[in-house]
């Protein structure tokens, strides 16, 4: 109770001085607008006054002065450049020639020996590799008994269906270090020419792994049927 009694009584005493300072700044406004004299307002008079304008000198007479005649033109004289002469040649000394005495005699000439005529190059073998070009020797395949290969399956020509032509092909492939196939060719006929270019065309379109031996790949050979059945 004493805290909230001092607490009001601090209130009040603000207000108070507040109030107080408001009254003494009033005061002293009137007072000071009382002090300061009313100034009374004069009146002034302008008069204006109308000038006259100032007479524009008329504008002197322009004096034509007479042009000037061009002058003649002067002639150009031609001057003829000089043609400076030219020194005459001067005459060639020819060789003296000395008589030979009795005891000169000329000795003749060896001629220089000709140079050794370049053998003629020997003829390259029919299929052997160009002269100059390094190369490489190929092994010869090695006929294996399976090869890891996708054949592709040949297509029965629609003529041979039609004339009940069948037979079975053997064909026989190189398959080379890096896969490829090569030398295809044609080991056994079927009897039909139309049946054994459809087992070649069917090789060429197959695909093979490398054969590996001993984790080295060689170049294998291997022959691969083609049969064409009705049934």
């Amino acid at each position: 109770m004493d805290n909230a009694a001092r607490a009001e009584r601090r209130t009040a005493v603000v207000a108070a001085l507040v109030a107080a300072l408001h009254v003494v700044a009033l005061a002293v406004a009137f007072m000071v607008r009382e002090a300061m004299p009313v100034r009374p307002v004069e009146s002034r008079t302008i008069t204006a006054k109308l000038i006259s304008p100032t007479p524009v000198a008329a504008p002197a007479a322009i004096q034509s002065t007479p042009t000037p005649t061009p002058p003649k033109p002067v002639p150009v004289q031609k001057v003829k450049p000089k043609v400076q002469p030219r020194p005459a040649p001067k005459p060639t000394p020819l060789p003296v020639t000395r008589a030979r005495s009795q005891h000169e005699f000329s000795t003749p000439e060896l001629a220089p020996p000709a140079p050794p005529a370049p053998a003629a190059p020997t003829p390259a073998e029919p299929g052997g590799p160009a002269a100059g070009k390094p190369t490489m020797a190929l092994s010869a395949p090695k006929d294996v008994s399976h090869l890891d290969c996708r054949i592709a399956h040949p297509d029965y020509p629609a003529l041979s269906r039609r004339r009940s032509e069948t037979g079975t092909t053997m064909v026989r492939f190189v398959v080379g270090l890096r896969g490829e196939i090569e030398n295809v060719e044609l080991k056994k006929s079927s009897g039909y020419d139309r049946l054994d270019q459809a087992a070649l065309n069917a090789m060429h379109s197959s695909s093979c792994r490398p054969y590996l031996e001993n984790g080295e790949p060689i170049r294998a050979a291997y022959t691969q049927p083609f049969n064409f059945s009705l049934d």
